[in-house]
């Protein structure tokens, strides 16, 4: 029965994806309950704060384990590092009142295998649901776990979503479906000013800081408290009021696409006119009109229509969305679209620019997600819940702080030993060890070490960087290995022409310059190039991908639109028509209209086109595409011999090369074209050629990968291009080193009784001219001498191989990925698998694109930088308005800047307030305590100014060949802190026992005022010893009047020696604030020391010294400046010493990359070379990557 209970009392939501969570049944106990109220109660809210911060155990203490089915509160527990809590509560919906329990079958229609139909409750006719993350998931009764709801099911095939859902949903199918799934609204609430007061005032860093000031009050150091809640409130008041705006923002972002208005089709009842918010999944909705702003994700079930996806993609090119296909098959729909099931769906958020209709009217579409389950929910979503950042400067940050509480509990013991011991009331003593408990404890830790990214963040920002994620800005400083896109991001975004090389009868002709100035010449390639394309006219300006339009403008033809009555297709609008322009060569025809368009889509690396010629009746086809598989599609003798070598010929040169070919298309009268199937006619084409196009290389890319490599930063190159060209690209940029060697890895899937197989071949470096190729750039060389010290190697890989390598070589992955430089025809899945392979092995990962099929890498990356004009973008924590490459550098030196500041803060603050608990402790022991003047001016005069102004120092310009230290528990760091904190004992200890040995010590019970010019320093002349039997000054003494200047000076010590400059900051002379309020501080407080004024000493309740003791005090201070300086700057700076004491003691890293190196260094038989490995049986698919896992799933 208890196993049975573990069983059901556990299960796992969104298991394995990213937002996968741990859920566990609860249900509420009167008499725990009970207890919990009384204990709220007895500790006046102590313990309901307690619950507050730790979710579970308020479930543990209210609630017993129970089966999921039984349970009315739910824990739910992140499953990645940090193990996050949540609690929810389980909600009951009530259909009674809707459903009829004898008709409920025909509620669910067709669809009765759905999740909604299952989750009823019968004969109750109740669903149980949870909310999590703005997300509902309901009870499956039948598979007992909670599943997740408001989209339709994946397993649905392409004539089950025509069959089901065609006709629309009934009137009574809307209703039922919107109570269970929820309305269609992204809906981001305004939070009121008083909830964000409470959560913020609520943070357990408040909660101990009121604690500690009205423990400060209670004792009189009210001038301090003051001026602490002051900073307090404008901080709260601060960050309140940008929660607020951030509230406002993204509620107007979502807002005004909630509720517009839409036409469905209703069964049974045909048009209805409703709010977009009333939408449930499985309505039809029909797309009327232009410049509709889609309000849910749905999938096309006829005509066509051209969508503006800038919204997600942050690329405003116009796509073409084309209909589901209406075919009897079993796989789910999205396989059957072989990995691109995208050109059906319409995405919530993207606008509709134009529709074709058909015969039966305006395109419809079935509603397949709603609210937050869409496309731009899950984008609202992921900035209402950003993943938490696993950055181990914050670990360190937390386990210092528990380090700090297991001091002050110490200090703690000791004061109630000394105030017991002195026989002092039992009230002080309690209150004066709470005092000493908060003492080691920086209360501005948190906001000071934040102030480095705020100004990094400022600083990025006049460069054109903009920021969404600030936290990432300290992550940046440890990135050593950068992904770049190519197009676009290396190279310019736009191609120019460069040539054709045109292909009759199996053989290859002369080439044709665009440089030359001639047009053209006519025939089957410049139709190809015509009309092989998705460009639109819109608003009378030709639109769509700059590639498109940069091969349709070397043509010199014109697109106009025109009524398509001689078409043989289903859509009743207008078609684009294709003429010869005033710059075209001549043609022997009058226009070609485009009849039917099969989208270009990444994964299957082409496109194609059904064209007609004006006057006449018959069909061509034309595709375009990636040479090697438009080749693959065309007759072995339409193709040249020597096609290979030709290709390599242009693409070792770093050009852009793009195939095209051609089939007559015989087509039935009764036939209509829009229900044509790709397959069905894409086979069988002539090869009609070469279109060659240049991509030049940025001007600042080579210097900036220049820069990179200097700071020994690691740069790969993962573009969606050719293998070919994306290696030369590599090499012309530097990414590749003139002497090193590039291995290709092509990896081939089992085929029959032959397993996977993986081959290792060199790559040449011969690069033939334009039309000259006639040897192949892939050969076998005899001797390669690799594995000898000193020669580096690059390993270069397509998509499909590193599809491959993952699936079928998981041993080799890490092995290749720590030299792999070049990944080509990458789709945008297998850019987000290669970060987080990357990352796996402990490398700290920058990716820079365009942000159009980079989204997921840009995402998955620790800093991703987006190209992009607008000032932020959605897909990635860091965007530049700056259109080059130049972007990454700049933001890795802010990072190391913005790391080293937040280092160089932590460090002082921790020493600010160890070197105040020396004293104070020091002082305790004869029941005294610093002032609360003298408190004041160290910490607000000294210590606030001094965490605003130390992170003001800029970035060195360049970057070091090292990073700084990413953990605080690493030698040097616990050293420093260590050291200062023994310097500090000594200079304090030493300051408190001699000040007792001199001749004019005595012990004070009042004020006493500076000698005058004709007195001496004699024991107790003037210094308030009259009266014997009064009680001992808490304040005044000799000892506190030396204390006092050694704590406030060694603090502006501690301050200068940790704000270091080079190599990752500029000089610290740059920073002018730092260190012109160093300059004054230090001024004022020797000042206040040396002055000999009465009314100084008297309001900071110090005593007056002699003059000669104030000097040995300052020389005191010199010696500490000086020991301290030489430990941080010449011993614990040194970076050569640490290399050479790592040595000594062979010291190695542990992350999985170096070792790995290590490991590799050793093997004679890496690199492998011109040889060909199989994977084995028994292994073979021992490691499956869930990016592909899925991506295959979706191909078969």
């Amino acid at each position: 029965m208890e196993t049975k209970l573990q069983v059901n009392h556990r299960a796992l939501l969104n298991e394995g994806k990213e937002d996968e969570t741990e859920i566990f049944g609860y249900q509420t106990h009167g008499f725990r309950r009970a207890l919990c109220l009384a204990g709220y109660l007895l500790s006046s809210g102590a313990l309901l704060l307690v619950f507050y911060w730790k979710p579970a155990w308020d479930v543990w203490a209210n609630c017993v384990p129970c089966d999921l089915q039984e349970a009315d509160v739910v824990l739910l527990r992140a499953t990645d590092v940090f193990q996050r809590y949540t609690r929810k509560k389980v909600i009951w919906i009530d259909l009674s009142k809707l459903l009829d329990r004898d008709k409920l079958s025909h509620v669910f229609g067709a669809d009765k295998e759905c999740v909604i139909s299952k989750a009823v409750m019968k004969p109750h006719l109740k669903v149980r649901y949870i909310r999590v993350q703005k997300i509902r998931y309901v009870w499956d009764v039948s598979a007992k776990q909670f599943q997740r709801i408001g989209s339709l099911e994946d397993s649905n095939t392409c004539y089950e979503i025509h069959h089901k859902f065609a006709d629309g949903l009934t009137t009574q199918e809307q209703d039922f479906r919107k109570l269970v799934c929820g309305p269609n609204a992204i809906e981001v609430e305004i939070c009121p000013i008083w909830k964000l007061l409470f959560k913020e005032v609520l943070n357990p860093f408040y909660v101990f800081q009121a604690f500690t000031l009205t423990l400060w009050i209670s004792q009189g150091y009210i001038e301090y408290s003051v001026a602490i809640i002051i900073l307090s409130v404008i901080s709260i008041a601060l960050t309140t009021y940008d929660l607020r705006q951030q509230s406002i923002k993204l509620h107007n972002l979502v807002e005004e696409h909630n509720n517009v208005p839409v036409t469905a089709w209703v069964k049974h009842e045909g048009r209805r006119q409703m709010a977009s918010s009333s939408l449930v999944p499985g309505d039809v909705i029909l797309l009327e009109g232009q410049k509709l702003s889609l309000p849910c994700d749905a999938v096309l079930l006829d005509g066509s229509c051209i969508i503006n996806e800038g919204m997600l993609t942050g690329e405003s090119v116009p796509v073409t969305k084309t209909a589901l296909p209406h075919t009897e098959n079993t796989l789910p729909w999205k396989t059957h679209s072989v990995g691109d099931y995208r050109r059906h769906v319409l995405f919530c958020g993207t606008e509709v620019i134009q529709t074709k209709q058909t015969i039966k009217g305006s395109p419809r579409a079935v509603v397949l997600q709603t609210g937050f389950n869409t496309a731009k929910g899950d984008l609202v979503r992921s900035i209402l819940y950003p993943k938490p950042l696993n950055f181990k400067i914050y670990r360190d940050a937390f386990k210092f702080i528990l380090g700090l509480l297991v001091i002050a509990v110490l200090g703690m013991v000791y004061a109630i030993y000394v105030y017991t011991s002195h026989k002092q009331p039992a009230d002080v003593t309690l209150a004066m060890a709470l005092l000493f408990l908060t003492a080691p404890i920086p209360p501005a830790l948190p906001a000071a070490m934040t102030t480095g990214s705020v100004y990094a963040q400022r600083r990025l920002k006049k460069k054109k960087i903009f920021c969404i994620s600030p936290q990432r800005i300290n992550i940046c400083g440890q990135i050593n290995l950068v992904c770049f896109d190519k197009t676009g991001t290396l190279t310019e975004d736009g191609l120019d022409l460069w040539g054709t090389i045109p292909c009759q009868g199996g053989s290859f002709q002369k080439a044709h310059c665009f440089s030359s100035g001639s047009p053209l010449p006519w025939g089957p390639l410049c139709r190809a190039m015509a009309t092989c394309h998705s460009l639109l006219v819109l608003e009378g300006k030709i639109q769509g991908d700059p590639l498109d339009l940069k091969m349709f403008e070397g043509t010199g033809w014109e697109m106009e639109e025109a009524s398509p009555e001689h078409s043989k297709t289903s859509t009743a609008d207008e078609h684009t028509v294709i003429k010869p322009g005033r710059d075209a060569s001549q043609a022997s025809v009058e226009g070609i209209v485009v009849l039917h368009q099969f989208p270009f889509s990444s994964s299957l690396q082409r496109m194609s086109v059904i064209v007609q010629e004006l006057g006449k009746n018959s069909y061509d086809l034309y595709m375009k595409g990636a040479p090697e598989m438009v080749a693959s599609f065309c007759t072995a003798e339409s193709v040249p011999r020597d096609f290979l070598q030709e290709l390599q010929g242009y693409t070792s040169q770093g050009f852009r090369v793009i195939a095209l070919a051609q089939k007559a298309l015989a087509v039935g009268e009764d036939k209509d074209l829009g229900d044509l199937e790709r397959e069905e006619v894409e086979f069988g084409l002539n090869f009609l050629g070469l279109l060659v196009m240049e991509n030049r290389l940025k001007r600042e890319t080579e210097p900036v990968l220049e820069e990179l490599t200097a700071a020994r930063i690691r740069t790969v190159m993962v573009t969606g291009d050719n293998l070919q060209t994306a290696v030369t690209v590599a090499k012309n940029s530097g990414m590749v080193s003139g002497s090193s060697r590039v291995i290709l890895v092509e990896a081939s899937e089992p085929e029959g009784s032959t397993p996977a197989s993986i081959t290792w071949q060199l790559m040449e470096d011969k690069h033939p001219g334009p039309g000259e190729g006639k040897d192949l750039c892939i050969a076998i060389e005899d001797k390669v001498e690799l594995g000898r010290p000193g020669t580096e190697f690059h390993f270069a890989m397509n998509g499909k191989s590193y599809q491959v390598l993952t699936k079928y070589f998981s041993s080799l992955v890490p092995k290749v990925l720590l030299n792999g430089t070049v990944f080509a025809r990458m789709s945008p899945s297998q850019k987000s698998s290669l970060v987080e392979e990357f990352q796996k092995l402990n490398y700290y990962v920058g990716m820079c694109g365009d942000g159009a099929n980079d989204c997921g890498a840009l995402k998955m990356a620790h800093a991703g930088i987006s190209l992009s004009e607008q000032e932020a973008s959605v897909a990635s924590p860091f965007t530049s308005q700056t259109p080059n490459i130049q972007c990454v550098p700049e933001m890795i030196s802010e990072g190391r800047a913005s790391l080293v500041s937040s280092i160089a803060v932590f460090k002082y603050l921790i020493l600010y307030c160890m070197i105040g608990f020396v004293g104070s402790s020091l002082l305790f022991w004869q029941l005294q305590i610093q002032g609360n003047y003298q408190y004041l001016v160290q910490d607000i005069g000294i210590t606030i100014i001094t965490c605003l102004t130390m992170s003001l120092t800029h970035a060195h310009p360049k970057l070091a060949p090292y990073r700084p230290p990413g953990q605080l528990l690493s030698p040097p760091l616990l050293l420093s802190v260590v050291l200062n904190v023994v310097f500090t004992i000594i200079v304090q200890v030493c300051g408190f026992l001699l000040v007792k040995q001199q001749p004019w010590y005595a012990v004070i019970r009042s004020h006493r005022g500076c000698p005058s010019a004709n007195q001496t320093w004699t024991s107790g002349l003037g210094n308030g010893t009259a009266n014997s039997t009064e009680p001992h000054h808490r304040v005044l003494s000799y000892e506190d009047a030396t204390l006092w200047p050694l704590t406030t000076v060694n603090c502006l010590i501690v301050a200068f020696v940790f704000s270091k400059g080079k190599p990752f900051r500029k000089p610290i002379y740059t920073n002018y604030a730092f260190c012109i309020a160093l300059c004054l501080q230090l001024g004022v407080s020797l000042f206040l020391y040396f002055a000999d004024i009465e009314r100084i000493y008297t309001g900071m309740e110090l005593l007056c010294t002699p003059m000669i003791w104030r000097v040995y005090v300052l020389i005191a201070l010199v010696v500490l400046f000086s020991v301290s300086f030489f430990t941080e700057d010449a011993i614990l700076q040194n970076r050569r010493l640490w290399l050479w004491i790592k040595a000594l003691f062979r010291f190695r890293s542990s992350s999985q990359y170096r070792v790995l190196q290590r490991k590799l260094a050793q093997d004679p038989a890496w690199p492998p070379v011109n040889r060909r490995d199989f994977a084995e049986p028994a292994k073979g698919e021992t490691h499956v990557n869930p990016a592909y896992e899925e991506e295959e799933s979706e191909e078969k």
